[in-house]
């Protein structure tokens, strides 16, 4: 049998596993990286590593995708976008870390954005969240509104237990806009049970326009908001940020009506 027709067989041979392994890139990468490993006298053991390597790396990145797509993101924001020249009360060294995800990995740490409106907080958030799912996490985004829907939802139909046993799989849920919408008595108290369902089991990201002295506002009882936060900030990363909105860096104008108030606030606090 002369060289190329065993290399012909050999070629057919990959296509046929690789399709029995449901794993079409081996086949591609077998392809493209013979010639080289030819050339520079790798061993087989080099050129099996090099194969498996593309196949691993190229699932890991579908199933980031898939991660990413499942999470509920309202758009794709990322850690390396953001302008930390404009928001200069964020530490870039700690937003880094926190990019690492080894908060992740402590058994239910959390992070906490505060800060007026447009200064970022959202953007961390997303941001912090598709780092996750890049890292094999399961995330899930949504308002804090949209959350007590959830939650609501899930009561009436008498599955709550099942629904916060089932949210707890997720390694993060990032809950945005805490006290954009006062809740009312019974939806502070999902709201709640959803904090403490996470405690020291998995993580959450929060954001709030709102310094922790206000949210008794928030959820209608000063007890309520203060068993919550003890909970969040037990194991948190907490970060204020500050300054004028990033969306009216354009604009003509210098802030928001509410911003001085709440760069105050943060400030006594």
């Amino acid at each position: 049998m002369d060289t190329n027709t065993q290399t012909t067989q050999t070629t057919k041979q990959i296509e046929y596993l690789s399709r029995a392994l449901k794993a079409p890139r081996i086949r591609d990468a077998a392809a493209r990286l013979a010639e080289q490993a030819r050339a520079d006298g790798w061993t087989h053991e080099d050129y099996l590593a090099a194969v498996l390597d593309r196949e691993v790396a190229a699932r890991d990145a579908s199933g980031a995708e898939l991660r990413i797509r499942a999470a509920g993101f309202p758009a794709r924001k990322s850690i390396e976008e953001f302008s930390f020249d404009h928001q200069r009360s964020v530490k870039r060294e700690v937003i880094a870390h926190l990019a690492t995800g080894a908060f992740l990995n402590e058994g239910g740490s959390n992070v906490v954005l505060l800060g007026p409106p447009g200064t970022g907080k959202t953007h961390l958030a997303i941001g912090l969240g598709i780092k996750a799912a890049q890292q094999g996490h399961r995330v899930l985004f949504a308002t804090a509104t949209e959350w007590v829907a959830r939650l609501q939802n899930a009561h009436s139909q008498g599955r709550l237990p099942a629904e916060l046993t089932r949210l707890r799989r997720y390694g993060l849920i990032i809950v945005d806009e805490v006290g954009y919408i006062p809740f009312e008595q019974d939806a502070a108290n999902l709201f709640f049970q959803l904090v403490s369902s996470r405690y020291e089991h998995a993580s959450l990201v929060l954001t709030s326009n709102l310094a922790f002295s206000r949210w008794g506002d928030v959820f209608g009882d000063q007890v309520t908001a203060a068993a919550m936060i003890d909970r969040i900030v037990h194991h948190a990363e907490v970060i204020s940020l500050k300054g004028a909105s990033y969306r009216l860096k354009d604009s003509g104008l210098a802030t928001l009506p509410s911003a001085l108030a709440e760069n105050q606030q943060q400030s006594e606090n």
